[in-house]
């Protein structure tokens, strides 16, 4: 009888632990008051599992400068989740490969506001892409969309 309560109580564990890992991940987002796009990405991200904070500021810029994210890759909003920063309109599926494979980085950004990317939708997308951004401000190519 103990060791049948002892593994009912073990499975219950693991089965919580699992609730655990698969909770959604919670993403911090810095963005300004006026900017409708910005809300837009972030219903993205809230569909696709995210949970979101958001944080209206007036100087965007000045929150990017203080995540450590390179003004040449800014964009209209700012985002800190998981040790990371995400600068910009990053499809979501591309901060959840993020998330899985850990690599060695400060973050992903997708400069500028490509039409076409999340929140930026549009009848006339163009290609873009996601970079990784290293901790030293270089650059390589994460996705190509």
């Amino acid at each position: 009888m103990k060791l049948r309560l002892h593994s009912l109580l073990l499975i219950a564990a693991l089965g919580s632990a699992h609730v655990w890992a698969q909770s959604p991940a919670a993403v911090e987002v810095f963005k300004s008051p006026y900017c409708g796009c910005c809300g837009k990405w972030v219903e993205h991200l809230r569909q696709n599992g995210f949970q979101v904070n958001t944080h209206d500021v007036e100087d965007v810029t000045a929150s990017r400068k203080k995540l450590g994210m390179p003004d040449r890759l800014g964009s209209c909003h700012t985002a800190k989740i998981g040790g990371y920063v995400v600068e910009g309109h990053v499809p979501a599926a591309d901060i959840q490969r993020l998330l899985k494979e850990k690599p060695r980085a400060l973050g992903l950004a997708v400069p500028s506001m490509p039409p076409g990317s999340p929140g930026m939708e549009s009848a006339t997308p163009v290609p873009y892409q996601t970079l990784l951004v290293r901790t030293d401000g270089t650059t390589q190519v994460f996705a190509q969309h």
